[in-house]
């Protein structure tokens, strides 16, 4: 076994602090010299991107009850080869989500917490909430606390006199709430890492705030970890070693991919070509299929809708039996039209025949397991997926004709197909279905080259 550092950063709420907080640790660990392994708890995509910023290491996805247990134990353990400090960001409050909570991750992967608690507006009351969650968490550990927004010396002082002799977990820092960082945000959340929304001047900020203000040498301390020297490899893939070409769309308005994902195609026999819809003029040459991710479509609308020859060469790929996967974002480029907030139609590429439109609220929100309707690329009839849906948009118009592809545990239909083109508003993981990806590669290998 090798010794390194690993632990779970986890609120109190939502709103606690918990990314700021996590990629100031990250940065300041990097500087130091430490190579930092990062991970997030959940379906989320915009977080790790924000880790990747800060660490140059791809943050993947923990997320028990999409992935599955097996998946999210080999995963930790093989990416932490070669590292010497796990931070794993957790999702929402500790125990919020259930068996997809922080708190189920963390006793699963036996990882202390390190509880961020928003002490804006409290003072001694705060310890009230970390002697709750203390006594709350009978399957984890609560190491440490780090107190958040703290106004000054006095609030600090009133903190600590609340905590004295009532909690047993270990003040690591307070934090100050005059601290000038921000993340900017939008709809689908904060801004993702490829676009840089930190410059080295802030992330220079926030980490000696973090080394001003929180000991992470007793951080460090309190989170040893063992872990073996030999791992399996989570994303690897048998019985598929043949080659095949698949075109990914990545680019400001394509930007949702498991990074997991992409690498168990890449095991399964997939050779990725990355291109953008945006700029690209034409889909890359000598493909077998091309994958369609989520991301901002209705941000780029016009400059999506104003790229015709794209279009139009997706467009004949689908015609000509081309096999396409689209989810979310990547599902409305291959629609007929967009319907953005300020009231303005933008062409898309209409291999399916719905209109999509953007609303000012959140339109639907969940974990699902669809099941599959029919025998098709993804899978065979009556095969589970399981992915996460989340988006602002819906199908104004949606033929009775066109045929769905998967069933949800509702009962209810989701996800199109048309020719050899599957697409639909949730996001697949493969963790935990890596024989759909089989599948997929299986269908890609017969299936001639049409670009």
């Amino acid at each position: 076994m090798i010794s390194s550092s690993a632990f779970l950063i986890g609120g109190t709420a939502s709103g606690s602090g918990k990314t700021t907080l996590t990629l100031g640790i990250m940065a300041a660990l990097k500087a130091r010299g430490l190579a930092v392994q990062p991970f997030k708890c959940g379906p989320d995509f915009i977080d790790p991107s924000l880790h990747k910023m800060v660490t140059g290491e791809i943050s993947s996805n923990l997320d028990l009850r999409m992935c599955g247990r097996v998946f999210c134990n080999e995963i930790f353990d093989s990416r932490l080869v070669g590292k010497d400090v796990a931070v794993v960001e957790g999702v929402m409050g500790l125990f919020d989500g259930g068996m997809a909570s922080s708190a189920a991750l963390a006793a699963e992967l036996k990882l202390p917490v390190i509880l961020i608690v928003d002490a804006r507006s409290a003072a001694e009351s705060v310890a009230a909430v970390v002697k709750g969650f203390e006594e709350y968490a009978t399957d984890v550990e609560i190491a440490g606390v780090i107190f958040n927004r703290v106004g000054s010396k006095r609030h600090r002082e009133l903190i600590e006199k609340g905590m004295q002799g009532k909690c047993s977990s270990r003040i690591l820092g307070f934090f100050p709430r005059d601290i000038r960082f921000e993340i900017p945000d939008r709809h689908l959340g904060l801004h993702m890492g490829e676009e840089n929304p930190l410059d080295a001047s802030q992330l220079k900020l926030l980490v000696q705030a973090i080394e001003n203000h929180i000991d992470l040498d007793a951080l460090l301390q309190i989170s040893s970890y063992a872990k073996a020297s030999v791992q399996s490899d989570a994303t690897a893939t048998s019985g598929n070693k043949k080659q095949v070409r698949l075109a990914v769309a990545r680019d400001q308005a394509f930007c949702f991919y498991y990074e997991d994902n992409l690498r168990i195609l890449e095991k399964g026999g997939a050779e990725l070509i990355f291109f953008s819809p945006l700029t690209d003029q034409t889909l890359p040459e000598n493909c077998h299929g091309v994958y369609f991710g989520g991301g901002y479509p209705e941000l780029h609308a016009e400059k999506l809708s104003c790229n015709h020859s794209m279009l139009e060469s997706v467009r004949k790929f689908a015609e000509s039996g081309g096999i396409i996967y689209g989810e979310c974002g990547g599902f409305m480029y291959l629609c007929a039209e967009i319907l953005t907030r300020d009231h303005k139609s933008h062409e898309m590429s209409g291999v399916f025949p719905f209109h999509v439109k953007m609303k000012p609220r959140l339109s639907r929100l969940g974990y699902r397991r669809p099941t599959l309707l029919q025998d098709c690329f993804l899978g065979n009839k009556e095969q589970n997926l399981h992915g996460h849906e989340f988006h602002y948009s819906e199908l104004v118009e949606c033929p009775e004709t066109t045929k769905t592809v998967y069933q949800l545990d509702d009962q209810s239909n989701e996800g199109f197909i048309v020719n050899n083109v599957i697409g639909g508003y949730i996001h697949l993981h493969f963790g935990n279905s890596q024989e759909n990806v089989l599948s997929f590669i299986n269908h890609l290998e017969k299936t001639e080259i049409l670009t």
